[in-house]
């Protein structure tokens, strides 16, 4: 493995509150390929080419989509006018939603919200030809897994000892002292089936691990228990608070979450913009946490 990859390549949304150190993409050099996992959204395309190029990348072979959100993929069809030889891997179930991503759009304006939305541009079609899903990734060594859980069309990809994660282990954010990750379960969330994702990711034994928000970290293994625990006690603590109204509920879960997941509670270290960004989403994983112990 080239350990001078994979590289981080920030795309930072300076016009939204605390939307630094958030959405990345990683370019991964190999002997014989190029590779980038998650080219992010249209806005930030431009900048995203610019670095390939300052770094060196005049070609690229593949796109490994984690999933289809547009703060991940909705650049990917932009990119592949740069880069028309690429082919794009991506879950079966999302395929379609790529090559025509009418319904992924408006479904993406509705969740976000018309500003958000806006901010990270329309989702550009990919060529149906360029798009695929295969295990063993051609003859780079990287395999692929399907791992349900922060989005049915969730993926994972494996390089040696190297997992990218995307969202199975959830959302990390840097902290000075500690770790600081959280569930990442927006509706529809079925707890089964996102313990199955991390179960099948720890059984893989990975060193590193790559977040799609956010970095790179040594010790794979450690985060992806802490993040089977945090499932576990998310889901306790959205049944604690199942009887009390929306937005009083929210704050009665940060409150119970504040005594009672050690990780999650360093986030008082963040920078005011960036825990106000992540106060906002930890509103989507509450959302789909109560769905989940209304349902069970």
């Amino acid at each position: 493995m080239n350990n001078t990859y994979p590289l981080c390549i920030d795309l930072d949304q300076p016009g939204l509150t605390g939307f630094r150190q958030f959405i990345s993409s990683w370019l991964y050099r190999g002997d014989n390929f190029n590779l980038l996992v998650d080219p992010g959204p249209l806005s930030t395309i431009p900048r995203l080419i610019a670095e390939m190029r300052r770094h060196g990348a005049k070609g690229l072979d593949y796109v490994l989509l984690t999933h289809i959100h547009i703060d991940h993929a909705g650049g990917t069809g932009a990119l592949l006018r740069e880069f028309p030889e690429a082919k794009v891997i991506c879950h079966p179930d999302g395929i379609r939603h790529m090559v025509a991503p009418a319904k992924l759009w408006e479904g993406s304006q509705k969740v976000l919200g018309p500003q958000l939305a806006a901010a990270y541009g329309e989702i550009v079609p990919v060529p149906e030809g360029n798009i695929f899903f295969e295990e063993e990734i051609g003859s780079t060594g990287i395999r692929a897994f399907l791992t349900p859980g922060h989005a049915q069309h969730h993926c994972c990809y494996l390089l040696g000892d190297l997992l990218f994660a995307g969202e199975v282990a959830g959302v990390r954010s840097v902290v000075p002292e500690g770790i600081l990750i959280r569930p990442a379960t927006p509706p529809r969330f079925i707890l089964e089936v996102a313990l199955d994702s991390v179960e099948r990711m720890l059984a893989l034994q990975p060193k590193r691990m790559v977040f799609a928000h956010y970095g790179m970290v040594d010790t794979a293994v450690k985060h992806l228990e802490i993040a089977r625990n945090q499932l576990l006690l998310w889901v306790e603590g959205a049944r604690t608070v199942a009887n009390l109204a929306g937005d009083e509920r929210e704050e009665a879960m940060f409150a119970w979450l504040q005594e009672r997941d050690e990780h999650y509670r360093n986030i008082t270290q963040l920078p005011e913009d960036i825990r106000a960004r992540e106060r906002y989403f930890f509103g989507n994983t509450c959302r789909g946490m109560a769905e989940y112990v209304a349902a069970n």
